[in-house]
């Protein structure tokens, strides 16, 4: 790399940082914030939920824009956002402003994300110096959420909660400031108006998704309104596609959904996120309802799925271009399923901790793996002017994942111990172990489909030679 690239990166790499960062900061904060704003119990999820929706609902249309308008300017202003937002959030003095904030903040972050990626992909040929950045880049946001989770709770006890919102306006103001003279953006040579009907019922359709998927888990699969919205935003992404095939400049061009790295990489993306965040969940109720440890103890524990999760980053890029997405896909995910697998066998004793602690380490390794190549697959093989568009796909994948897991395994537990609050910890025990082994066989199945659905179409680039995903199509 050019001593521009690497600060260039360095500038990339610490905005998609501080995104994470936000993303997991506020989490154990929330009984205090609902606490010093009088949010209603009931109301508390909302905090989360309102940023969820957000992000997920509009990453898609937002990627498509800074490929037709600009990602240079689409980034600035979204880093700018973030930080005015912040500060609201951290000046915020009823639960109405902080849910505005809350909800500024995800547009923010659906903005600043694809089209910080697409900078990032298009300011490094595809090959050994593109997945290098990107396997940084998913390190980088892994660490990030176990630092904010970490840094929730330290400004929290030791300052204000308000911290947790306020410490991001000045990293926002440092890179709002630089960036004009740092970032170049390539010439864009999409002139088409926008597709309103598509951006409608995409934006529409992830907007119901990700709201059922949330009130599912809160609720329950049975909940009325749940099953509503998931079937209205299954109905508007159906009625999105049927858009897409009609319009003369579609948001998400037919040709690209047919492409078999753009497809099945985010199929593999969609998988990994839902296991691992779920996989989060799981061990907490493990840690904390069977073993019987504190949350800042548990918050401990998952500081050694962060480090597998930065050395997975850090291996990604390099394991991409010597085997390939397809076989690193493969392979990561290959490692998730037996690290996961192996947690089946927990018992009730405290000295299972340690089995805890290395398939956490262990599986952080694979997922990473297989979300850098994930990443990289699904942004192969496309020009710049659709760099927005492919990166845009891939955080869609990465928000509704996130959201899709919990509830999933979630009611895979309830269903075992058929109970809720209070379940003893044998039950507990009874029903996580059952997830574990369903959150492991996916994970696999995934991976497997995935590798063979790509076939060689995106072939390892040994020592620099050719370019993944040249024969996706």
């Amino acid at each position: 790399m050019s001593r521009r690239q690497k600060v260039v990166l360095v500038l990339l790499l610490g905005s998609q940082f501080m995104v994470a960062v936000d993303f997991s900061i506020l989490n154990v904060a929330l009984p205090v914030v609902g606490e010093g704003l009088g949010f209603p119990l009931a109301r508390l999820q909302w905090i989360a939920t309102s940023f969820a929706l957000a992000a997920a609902g509009f990453t898609l249309l937002l990627g498509r824009i800074a490929d037709l308008f600009g990602r240079k300017r689409l980034f600035i202003g979204g880093m700018a956002l973030l930080g005015l937002s912040s500060a609201l959030g951290g000046l915020a003095t009823t639960p109405e402003v902080l849910l505005a904030a809350r909800v500024l903040q995800g547009l923010a972050t659906a903005a600043v994300t694809p089209a910080g990626l697409s900078l990032l992909t298009t300011a490094f040929r595809e090959g050994p110096q593109r997945d290098r950045a990107l396997g940084l880049n998913g390190a980088l946001m892994s660490a990030g959420f176990t630092t904010g989770a970490l840094l929730g709770g330290l400004l929290t006890d030791l300052l204000s909660w308000r911290w947790a919102f306020l410490i991001n306006v000045p990293v926002a103001a440092a890179v709002v400031a630089l960036a004009p003279a740092l970032l170049t953006d390539s010439r864009i040579v999409c002139r088409h108006r926008l597709d309103v009907p598509g951006a409608v019922t995409v934006t529409g359709g992830l907007l119901a998704l990700v709201y059922g998927l949330t009130r599912a888990g809160e609720s329950g699969w049975g909940d009325p309104v749940a099953l509503t919205a998931l079937v209205a935003g299954a109905a508007l992404l159906l009625a999105f596609r049927g858009v897409e095939r009609r319009s003369a400049a579609p948001l998400v061009p037919v040709r690209i959904m047919r492409r078999r790295t753009v497809v099945w990489g985010n199929a593999a993306g969609l998988i990994a996120f839902a296991t691992e965040t779920s996989l989060v969940f799981l061990l907490t109720l493990y840690l904390q309802e069977v073993l019987g440890y504190s949350a800042l103890a548990t918050g401990l524990a998952f500081g050694v799925l962060g480090l597998g999760t930065v050395l997975g980053g850090m291996l990604g890029g390099r394991a991409v271009s010597r085997f390939g997405g397809r076989a690193t896909i493969l392979g990561g995910g290959a490692v998730q399923a037996a690290a996961t697998a192996s947690l089946v066998a927990l018992g009730t004793s405290g000295g299972w901790i340690w089995l805890v602690l290395a398939a956490a380490f262990v599986g952080g390794v694979g997922n990473m793996l297989l979300i850098v190549a994930f990443m990289v697959t699904a942004t192969s093989g496309l020009p710049d002017s659709e760099q927005g568009l492919a990166t845009g796909l891939a955080t869609m994948t990465q928000q509704v994942g996130i959201t899709l897991g919990i509830p999933v395994m979630s009611a895979i537990v309830a269903a075992r111990t058929g109970t809720g609050a209070g379940a003893a910890p044998e039950a507990v025990l009874s029903g996580v172990s059952v997830a574990f082994a369903v959150n492991s066989a996916l994970v696999l199945a995934a991976s497997l489909l995935a590798a063979h659905r790509l076939g060689g179409g995106n072939r390892a680039r040994g020592r620099g030679r050719g370019q993944a995903g040249h024969s996706a199509e």
